[in-house]
């Protein structure tokens, strides 16, 4: 793919990443694995890369995947083509919000926008899940329970779900947990 193609897709994404980060993996992963750039495997890692490291996970991830294609070149055309229509979206939303705001229209465009926001985050939750616990060709060709999950992953992912609900704990900290966890129990 030229850097052209690559800059359209992921200003694709990006202008229709509505919710942030966590909605763009959908649309990433449709892009990017669907096109045969990369493989759902190592989309994955880098999704648990992008999440480890500062900054919004949409940015890190299309700065990997354009770094990854095209060098340095490319990281910074991903990111760019990501970041721009948010740009041209605050600026237009900078001047004229405040004029429509309160028109019964924009509210419920609003609310609609919360609403799809909301389970385009879920989608990419559950592919999250499904690749990082649960190991669905096993359970399909064996048919048993006990090859249903990653167990010791899915007692990873319960036990920072208590905790990460019930201590208020820095979310590093949760992540540290997690990669001493892997090294040693996965």
């Amino acid at each position: 793919m030229s850097l052209f193609e690559l800059f359209w897709v992921f200003f694709y994404v990006g202008a229709f990443t509505i919710g942030g980060g966590l909605v763009a993996i959908t649309f990433m992963q449709q892009e990017i694995v669907g096109r045969g750039l990369i493989t759902a495997e190592e989309f994955f890692n880098m999704v648990a890369i992008s999440e480890s490291t500062p900054g919004p996970i949409g940015i890190n991830m299309a700065t990997y995947v354009g770094y990854r294609l095209h060098g340095p070149v490319g990281g910074v055309i991903t990111t760019v083509g990501t970041v721009l229509p948010s740009l041209i979206c605050i600026i237009l939303i900078a001047r004229y919000l405040g004029k429509f705001q309160e028109r019964p229209a924009v509210k419920a465009a609003f609310y609609g926008l919360r609403a799809g926001t909301t389970g385009m985050i879920a989608v990419a939750a559950w592919q999250v899940i499904a690749v990082a616990i649960l190991s669905l060709p096993a359970f399909a060709a064996s048919g048993r329970v006990a090859d249903l999950a990653s167990w010791p992953a899915l007692v990873l992912f319960i036990g920072v779900f208590i905790l990460q609900r019930r201590l208020d704990w820095h979310p590093a900290f949760f992540i540290l947990i997690g990669a001493v966890y892997g090294i040693v129990f996965l």
